[in-house]
């Protein structure tokens, strides 16, 4: 469950978030990411602000796939040559070729991902090249609305690898049963105050956030052949949130990896 990042439009951290519900519906996931790069709060900063150490190397997180259920793979700790650029990405700002090559290097190997695309031109190429790496089923997305996401406002272009075959299609909330919002009730701010949004949601608060992470939540549940569709997804996804399940995997992986300490072990 990954970004490319670089799309501009500074939304909460939906695909973090994403990640915890997956885990608590039972689904292993192995998340990779790196600190805000082209925006204001990314997948690190947040989890940073929710206390996990993500400065950990592959040990500690095989150790929190096999025991909480979910692991961040902090980019530049496990494709260290990625440390020469990110400098340079920071002074930027802006998108480049590591934005795509981030989602397609997961050190997990993983067979089964949910990608979002800052464009919807690249989503098919991306797609056919999960495919090649190895992937049995991936969706790379791009919403409507110009999201690296699966959007809650509208419309998203899906192309999907499955089984070697590639497809494409849009989908819309309605499909999962779920209403549309405002762009304007998903934008973030300050990692502080995208990790409050985040805490938030994991307690059960209502909102368009939830909406848009039990969306994309769906979406990952069906590539993970855990649900049969996008409204039995959603289920799950909800079923995740109220029961304090995503919750749980958050305080345990923060536990587990501020253990670890910053051995990077």
């Amino acid at each position: 469950i990954v970004g490319t990042g670089g799309d501009g439009k500074g939304t909460l951290n939906i695909s973090t978030a994403t990640a915890f519900v997956v885990a608590g519906a039972g689904v292993p996931v192995a998340k990779h990411g790196n600190r805000n790069l082209s925006s204001k709060s990314g997948a690190a900063d947040a989890l940073t602000e929710l206390g996990v150490n993500v400065m950990v190397g592959p040990e500690v997180v095989e150790r929190a796939l096999a025991e909480v259920g979910i692991g961040f793979m902090m980019a530049p700790m496990h494709h260290p040559a990625t440390r020469h650029v990110m400098p340079a990405r920071t002074e930027l700002g802006t998108r480049t070729i590591f934005n795509i090559l981030g989602p397609l290097t997961n050190p997990a190997a993983v067979r089964r991902q949910l990608t979002g695309a800052f464009s919807r031109t690249v989503i098919r190429p991306m797609a056919e090249t999960l495919g090649e790496l190895g992937a049995d089923r991936a969706w790379v997305v791009h919403g409507a609305d110009g999201t690296d996401e699966v959007s809650i406002c509208g419309e998203t272009y899906v192309a999907e690898i499955r089984d070697g075959h590639i497809s494409e299609f849009t989908l819309h909330p309605e499909a999962a049963g779920m209403p549309t919002h405002p762009f304007e009730a998903i934008a973030g701010g300050t990692p502080a105050e995208n990790a409050a949004s985040l805490r938030g949601l994991l307690a059960g608060e209502p909102s368009a956030y939830r909406d848009a992470v039990v969306l994309n939540t769906a979406a990952a549940l069906v590539v993970a052949e855990r649900a049969e569709d996008l409204k039995a997804g959603a289920e799950l996804a909800r079923a995740s949130i109220d029961s304090g399940a995503a919750r749980d995997k958050a305080e345990r992986l923060a536990l587990l990896t501020r253990a670890a300490g910053g051995k990077g072990q």
